[in-house]
């Protein structure tokens, strides 16, 4: 199916969405790396904020303290959650691991 055709006022709207839903994630996973908000909070943000909530796992997870990509792969593959998986789409098992994961410092 091919997109649709996007008149330029359309195109401007889509690209400044865009641009914000950027901005925002990049701002999180800041927040994230600087240890001003935890796991916990990233995924309360999911359930209301649409952006984060589409955000990918393996963005969140790769931004914590002492998670790079080889590790947040490797907990995400133990965990058995899919590497396209998005917060919001994580089950409550899912999340109830991640954040027995962090919870107990073992980043």
């Amino acid at each position: 199916m091919p997109l649709p055709e996007l008149d330029d006022v359309s195109r401007r709207q889509a690209l400044e969405k865009a641009a914000e839903a950027r901005k925002v994630r990049a701002e999180l996973k800041q927040q994230l790396k600087a240890g001003e908000i935890d796991f916990g909070e990233v995924l309360d943000r999911a359930d209301t904020d649409d952006i984060v909530g589409k955000t990918k796992v393996s963005a969140v997870l790769e931004s914590l303290p002492r998670v790079g990509k080889v590790r947040a792969r490797r907990l995400m593959e133990r965990l058995d959650i899919s590497p396209s998986r998005r917060l919001r789409g994580l089950g409550a098992n899912q999340r109830d691991k991640l954040l027995r994961e962090f919870e107990a410092g073992q980043h």
